[in-house]
């Protein structure tokens, strides 16, 4: 960058200080004034992109812990960008095409930071960026094609380059077009027809939306049912496939309402002649008949998945037994927790053992840990059994339903300790070898939801008391992990590495730090100073709701913090609680109003609103109410959590909804019953450490709480952090995955041939 301290005196000092840290040498050239003010606007660009990485060092510096590209991205916006600057100074251009060229280095660096931002495009990517620019400007220069440099570079970076100012004229113009939607559809298939629908002259759109239906029909679906130019032309489309979902997309009941997505989970059985749309149109009015077609379908295509062949629209049959299930019968026994049980499992009576299985597999997140087992007799788990008669065994359920999701029950058995129940109606032999197979095969898993089964495994594996079962899970993670290593199968490897680290963890004796030896944050303990904010306070959002445990709960609460060392204020809608002594602790906790009137709602949002109008970001979330509110808590939860209690009856259930919004944050969940006078315990345990400046040492807390809590046995089933598997295994995976990110990044930082010297 050149020096600028002689020019614009008006300029603010802190602007110019940024600049100047920002830069690297001076480029010591001088240059026309009338393109000085564009070598200034270049140099603010980069001060610009200097801030972007969330520092004020003057440097640019996106990668926490990567310092080989950090040298890499901050060379590329000093030296390479001063290199670029000098380059266009030394041509035989005129005064308007330098002017040009600089104009469009510095909105390239601007559009570049606006990319970076919001994730588009990744740190390192920038030294790729420079470099396009620098061979694009040298083609342009020589009024030759940049289309070389936009095919060699990759999408994210052709992107920038094709719609830069400097290359508005270049006669490969017309062609950019079609060399983005090549390579936006190569590095982002799943986004195919959203980028079609952006270009809707693309001549070869009728080939990938037939490619689109094969894989995702889903997608197809929608845009049939759209207006847009691209719906118009998947209606008008002659491929069989894509002329039947248009079809589907299009189809109205009597009443003249649109009903194709509801039709277009039987696509598979409607093409292969097992159903057509009228038969599906009459199930619509009959929930039990509704949801018997659609288990139905589901085990046809549970069947063709045994054969290696994938349904078109599985995710959408999934999506519609799940909303079926819950709306019509998992939601009303829920809703009738305090009703008498023939009262409250009435719904199930038409559903034969095989539809219970599909409401247990399918309602996960939505089940009471009443309404999954209830006493000996009642729960859908007891019915299904009570239907299915004494003959018939756990492998012949299973072999009904061609094993499908049999890894989520039995995650879901073991969660709600009844796995050795389940285990014990097949023969001892069967039970090894399916507890081999719900290992195996973790590394299979595509698409957003690939990590399903291997996340299950790892969170059921702390709730299997069979030691002999145990042992066999590990000995074959270890087998496993063993055949990776000899296949060379970085996935596969790095999968059951993760897990053979936390199972090997659970026993003390083998001494595994598990944030050492997975490279992430604290499992054991939570640090106090991860818990502070800069001014050292501890921030705590506390969510209640307005029936007449969650104002129990509340009363409960504030007495708790009204002896000395506490002191509160309230509104209308929150109170606000602060400690007097010791750490600074401040708890927001909002007002348990009137539920029914969905009061509790509104004093929440202003909470939140007030929270986030003031930049007070809490690391701490406690949920006190029942499982039905949990979602809304989770929904409303602060990224910036590293601690949360789910104090509601199976939130063990609910970790992955969590860890998707505050992925480092440690939980404490229940796999049975949640209990008001339980979570306060804890909440005032954790209060009083914090208060004293003491870390969350896990394993001490619960050694004192498990001692004061004896005498209440539903304590048991409360799951400390450390023992949250599937959580630690997900932020494990994660730092991987962000591992070989970063390691493609350095093979494009590589291609751009920048100098390390």
């Amino acid at each position: 960058m050149k020096a600028i301290a002689q020019l614009y005196t008006n300029a603010s000092i802190a602007a110019i200080a940024l600049i100047l840290a920002c830069r690297t040498t001076a480029m010591g050239q001088k240059n026309s004034f009338s393109r000085e003010r564009f070598h200034i606007q270049v140099d603010r660009a980069q001060a610009s992109i200097c801030a972007a990485d969330g520092t004020s060092d003057g440097k640019f510096t996106p990668y926490p812990n990567n310092d080989k590209l950090n040298k890499v991205s901050n060379k590329a916006i000093g030296k390479q960008v001063d290199r670029v600057q000098k380059a266009i100074e030394r041509t035989d251009l005129n005064n308007n095409e330098k002017i040009g060229f600089l104009r469009g280095l510095y909105e390239l660096l601007y559009a570049y930071k606006n990319a970076y931002l919001s994730k588009d495009i990744t740190g390192a990517l920038l030294a790729n960026t420079i470099k396009g620019y620098q061979d694009a400007m040298d083609l342009e220069i020589q009024h030759k094609d940049i289309s070389p440099v936009l095919i060699g570079n990759k999408a994210e970076v052709a992107a920038l380059l094709a719609v830069n100012f400097a290359f508005r004229n270049n006669p490969g113009k017309p062609g950019f077009q079609y060399i983005l939607v090549k390579k936006e559809i190569t590095a982002h298939p799943e986004k195919a027809l959203y980028i079609l629908s952006k270009n809707s002259d693309f001549p070869a759109t009728d080939s990938v939306v037939s490619i689109v239906a094969r894989k995702d029909a889903g997608v197809v679906y929608d845009y049939a049912s759209s207006t847009t130019m691209l719906g118009e032309h998947i209606r008008k489309s002659k491929d069989p496939l894509v002329a039947l979902i248009a079809r589907i997309a299009t189809t109205r009941s009597r009443s003249g309402k649109h009903v194709g997505t509801l039709i277009m989970p039987f696509l598979d059985d409607i093409m292969a002649g097992n159903v057509d749309i009228d038969a599906v149109k009459a199930s619509l009015n009959d929930p039990v008949k509704n949801f018997k077609l659609l288990v139905q379908t589901e085990i046809h295509y549970a069947a063709m998945m045994m054969k290696k062949d994938t349904p078109l629209a599985l995710g959408q049959m999934q999506n519609r037994l799940h909303a079926v299930g819950v709306e019509n019968f998992i939601n009303k026994i829920n809703g009738l927790h305090e009703k008498p049980n023939s009262v409250r499992y009435a719904c199930l009576k038409p559903l034969s053992a095989i539809d219970l299985y599909y409401l247990i597999v399918n309602g996960e997140i939505e089940l009471y840990t009443s309404s999954y087992v209830n006493g000996k007799d009642y729960g859908i788990y007891n019915l299904l059994w009570q239907k299915a008669g004494k003959k018939f065994t756990s492998d012949s359920l299973l072999m009904k339903v061609y094993f499908d999701k049999y890894k989520k029950w039995i995650k879901m058995a073991a969660n709600y300790n009844t796995l050795d129940n389940f285990l014990s109606r097949m023969e001892p032999v069967n039970a090894r070898q399916l507890m081999r197979a719900f290992v195996r095969g973790l590394d299979k898993g595509t698409g957003k939801d690939s990590l399903e089964d291997a996340v299950d495994v790892a969170g059921s594996y702390a709730s299997i008391k069979d030691p002999q079962i145990s042992e066999l899970v590990l000995h074959e993670v270890q087998s496993q992990l063993k055949a990776a290593r000899k296949e060379g199968d970085v996935k596969k490897f790095n999968i059951y590495d993760i897990l053979n680290t936390l199972f090997l963890s659970m026993d003390p004796g083998n001494k595994i730090n598990l944030s050492e030896r997975l490279g992430i944050g604290p499992v054991y303990s939570m640090p106090l100073q991860m818990l502070q904010d800069s001014g050292g306070r501890i921030i705590i959002q506390q969510f209640t709701y307005g029936d007449e445990d969650g104002r129990a709960n509340y009363a409960n609460f504030m007495h708790a913090v009204s002896g000395a060392g506490w002191k509160s204020s309230a509104n209308k809608y929150w109170s606000k609680v602060q400690s007097t002594s010791g750490t600074p602790i401040v708890i927001y906790t909002n007002k348990p109003l009137d539920g029914k009137e969905e009061l509790d709602d509104k004093a929440q949002k202003a909470l939140d609103a007030y929270l986030s109008d003031n930049h007070i970001h809490p690391t701490m979330v406690l949920h006190r109410g029942h499982s039905y509110y949990l979602p809304s808590t989770i929904k409303q939860l602060a990224p910036t959590a590293r601690v949360v209690l789910l104090g509601s009856c199976g939130s063990f259930q609910s970790l992955s909804d969590v860890l998707n919004i505050a992925p480092q944050t440690q939980i404490i969940s229940s796999k049975q019953t949640g209990v008001g006078d339980l979570n306060l315990t804890l909440i005032m345990g954790m209060l009083n450490t914090l208060k004293k400046g003491d870390n969350l040492n896990w394993v001490k807390l619960w050694q004192k709480f498990t001692k004061a809590l004896s005498k209440d046995s539903r304590f048991i089933d409360y799951v400390p952090p450390y023992e949250n598997l599937g959580a630690v295994f997900y932020m494990a995976y994660r730092k991987l995955q962000d591992k070989e990110k970063e390691k493609e990044d350095a093979v494009e930082a590589d291609k751009a041939a920048i100098s390390m010297n």
